[in-house]
């Protein structure tokens, strides 16, 4: 390190992390500098082992048959006029509108391959894009980000990982795996996601698949793991059937060799003989609903009972709301009035009363009482129109089959019915349905950091239930996907399983046994893979940064969840005080839940971090300018250490 007679009068910002995260982070910290009162000599430093844009889940090096689950219109990295941030707002290109500039020249510095170049030439509104093309849109992104930086700022890549973060009197030294050291007087956690330690069962059955010989694949990112061990023939169990596992399948059918032909309404799964057989199972025994394609006929969607006075009140008192017994039953009666004012005003013909008498009485009754049954079975003809959430969220609850075949034939006319239900304009209250949820989801994204939530339920339903029942409503599939599984069901590659799928070891066997209270009986198998996302446990975490955090002091756990200040995302140390140098932002805090990106226009709750947190740093190193402590290293070394972007 020089001396620090001899550094050059500069500060340093070290960003953990060089993905979508990090980089959203860095637009806005570009936007901040621009209105800034002063503007301090800045070198920001990326550190990422993975691509800087697109990072680890979406750098092009993976299989060109994964895609994103979102529409390509509905995916932005800009802030707009939705956006409440104190700013500036610089508006860009959806990934659709992107597109389109790239493919009639107006984009022209986009550099893609062939198979990117076909489906740039093709990729049309209500298409699913590739990871791989999304990469591009990513990487161009950040390159913009980086233009739109001010003359007394830099950006310097490092293809490295961060091992640890020390203090040393008023900055921190950052160790780097190669070696290097990096001074900085900002820390900027953006990891994105992690991987985690094999703990309980999971570690369980990786000791008890080392004892027999078989093959376990525990929770991992479906593009990093390693399925070469998973053979034509092989029988196995699979365990989750949420976007992970349809990665999954696709790359272990279509990846294989597979192909679908299509003859009219019908596909067909061509197997190339190299697949394994899969057994699908999960505790609802079914894949999450598929993305919805139909458009809104009827009166514009809004909120009836969970309004911003309510709310209010909710938040009144600290450590006394509760998810489920005070926020779940007003999210029910919202989903209920957006699915059927959809219906009585989008398709007034299906039903027999008017929606205002219809709404007054829907007011009135338990959605989960016989009332309510009555209500609905008397003014809706059609029971294929009832909603009956208990079913839509367990459609295999309490059913029991004589045999697999007949479990295989529901599911598979499940998947159809849902397919044609979210699809067809008819059938647009669906849409109806999802729009409330989704105006729910933005609702309550404010409060989720408020003092009034009880420990238990922030833990069990802010970071556990409540966005894995989003995702299962919301964010499923694409269509065709869906559509892929009934024909891999039909052509026998796929077996489903049941809900509520149990796997034990069994230890006199050597092997894993399956079975589900849907069907009776059980299957032997010697491989399986649990199709999920490894828990966002920072104080678990297979990440060298995080994990120094913990053992360092740095850093404080909630739940496993690295504590946040909810007002700008400072890390909060072991003391409970937030730290004078370093934030963090993303999945592996506290933090509300929010995605990296965002669909236009709906004031994103991850877009509002970034932006807080940006002006925050930007305090952090005017304070250290006036200080006159400016400091980082001296830039000449900066072309051999790093790659200035």
């Amino acid at each position: 390190m020089l001396p620090r007679s001899e550094r050059s009068p500069h500060v340093t910002v070290v960003v953990i992390g060089g993905g979508p995260r990090a980089i959203g982070w860095l637009e806005r910290f570009a936007a901040a500098r621009s209105v800034a009162a002063e503007r301090p000599r800045v070198v920001v430093q990326l550190v990422d082992p993975f691509p800087a844009g697109p990072g680890r889940i979406w750098r092009r090096e993976q299989s060109p048959l994964l895609k994103l689950n979102s529409m390509v219109e509905d995916v932005t990295m800009f802030t707009d006029d939705s956006c409440s941030v104190e700013g500036p707002v610089r508006p860009g290109p959806s990934l659709l509108e992107w597109v389109e500039a790239v493919r009639d020249g107006r984009i022209e510095d986009v550099q893609v391959d062939p198979l990117v170049a076909d489906e740039l030439g093709r990729l049309r509104r209500g298409d699913f894009p590739t990871r791989r093309l999304h990469a591009h849109y990513l990487d161009w992104f950040l390159r913009r980000a980086i233009a739109d930086l001010d003359d007394r700022a830099v950006v310097v890549r490092r293809t490295d990982t961060v091992v640890a973060v020390e203090s040393a009197d008023d900055h921190d030294l950052v160790r780097l795996a190669g070696g290097d050291e990096l001074t900085a007087d900002a820390v900027v956690y953006a990891i994105g996601h992690t991987g985690s330690e094999p703990a309980g069962e999971t570690a369980g059955l990786v000791r008890f698949a080392g004892r027999h010989g078989l093959r376990y694949q525990p929770p991992a990112f479906t593009a990093d793991a390693d399925l070469t061990a998973f053979g034509p023939g092989d029988v196995i169990a699979v365990r989750g059937m949420g976007l992970a596992a349809i990665d999954l399948i696709v790359l272990l059918t279509e990846g294989r060799g597979g192909r679908f032909l299509r003859s009219g309404d019908s596909l067909e799964y061509v197997p190339s003989g190299r697949e394994p057989k899969l057994l699908l199972g999960s505790r609802r025994g079914i894949p999450y609903r598929s993305k919805i394609s139909s458009t809104l006929a009827g009166e514009a969607p809004s909120l009836r009972y969970l309004t911003p006075d309510v709310l209010a009140q909710l938040t009144a008192s600290p450590d006394s709301l509760d998810f489920g017994r005070d926020v779940w039953p007003l999210v029910e009666r919202e989903m209920l009035h957006g699915y059927y004012r959809e219906l009585f005003t989008g398709h007034p013909e299906r039903t027999s009363r008017s929606w205002a008498e219809f709404r007054a009485d829907l007011d009135t009754v338990d959605p989960h009482s016989p009332a309510y049954r009555s209500l609905v079975e008397d003014a809706i003809p059609d029971p294929a129109d009832h909603l009956l959430l208990e079913l839509f969220d367990r459609p295999l609850s309490g059913a029991r089959f004589e045999d697999r075949d007949e479990l295989q034939q529901w599911v598979r006319a499940h998947l159809a019915d849902d397919l044609h239900r979210r699809t067809a304009p008819e059938h647009s209250a669906t849409l109806g349905l999802f729009t409330a949820l989704l105006l729910t989801m933005f609702a309550l994204a404010p409060v989720s950091a408020s003092p009034a939530w009880t420990e238990e339920s922030r833990v069990r339903d802010l970071h556990g239930w409540w966005p894995a029942y989003f995702s299962y409503v919301a964010s499923g599939p694409p269509g065709h996907r869906i559509a892929e599984l009934i024909a891999l069901s039909e052509a026998g590659v796929i077996e489903f399983a049941g809900a509520d799928i149990g796997v034990e070891p069994d230890e006199r066997r050597g092997r894993f046994v399956v079975s589900s209270p849907s069907v009776g009986g059980s299957v032997t198998v010697d491989a399986l893979i649990d199709a999920w996302l490894p828990p966002a446990h920072a104080d678990r975490t297979d990440n060298s940064a995080l994990r120094d955090l913990a053992v360092s002091g740095a850093g404080s756990f909630r739940q496993g969840m690295l504590r946040v200040d909810p007002a700008d995302a400072r890390v909060i140390d072991a003391g409970g005080l937030p730290h004078p140098r370093r934030w963090a932002i993303g999945p592996f805090t506290d933090a509300p839940f929010a995605g990296a990106f965002s669909r236009p226009n709906t004031n994103a709750l991850s877009f509002r971090e970034n932006d807080r947190t940006a002006h925050a740093v930007i305090r952090r190193i005017e304070h250290v300018a006036d200080r006159g402590a400016e400091r980082a290293g001296d830039p000449r070394t900066l072309a051999l250490t790093g790659e200035p972007l």
